[in-house]
C-alpha cells in the first residue's frame, strides 16, 4: 500500500500537480518528530496530548509551536532541551503544530 502510494504522489508531483501533505502522525513520523514525542505518553519531550492541553485556548499557540518545531526550544518542558529541525519547512511546521494541538 505505501508503495502504491509513492508511487501516485511521485506521479502526481511529475506531472505538475500539487499534493498536499497531510499533518498527522504520518508526518510527524516522516519528520523524525516521534523520535522524541508520542501522542499520548512521555518519551523525551512531552506527549502530544499534554502540548495541546497546555496550549489550549491560545490563539497564536499553532504559531509558538511551529517556531519551535523548526528552531528548538529549551526551558519549557524541563531541562531537556528541542534540538531545532532545519529539515521541516515552515508549512510543514505549521500542519505539524495545527495537528498537535488536535490531538485529545
Amino acid at each position: 500500500m505505501k508503495q502504491v502510494l509513492l508511487v501516485l504522489l511521485t506521479a502526481s508531483a511529475a506531472a505538475g500537480f500539487s499534493v498536499p501533505v497531510m499533518a498527522d502522525e504520518a508526518l510527524a513520523k516522516a519528520k523524525n518528530c516521534m523520535a522524541c514525542h508520542a501522542a499520548a505518553r512521555k518519551l523525551v519531550g512531552p506527549s502530544y496530548k499534554d502540548v495541546a492541553a497546555k496550549y489550549a485556548g491560545d490563539g497564536s499557540a499553532a504559531s509558538k509551536l511551529a517556531g519551535k518545531i523548526m528552531r528548538g526550544s529549551s526551558g519549557t518542558w524541563g531541562a531537556v532541551p528541542m534540538p531545532a529541525n532545519p529539515g521541516v519547512s515552515e508549512a510543514d511546521a505549521k500542519k505539524l503544530a495545527e495537528w498537535i494541538l488536535s490531538v485529545k
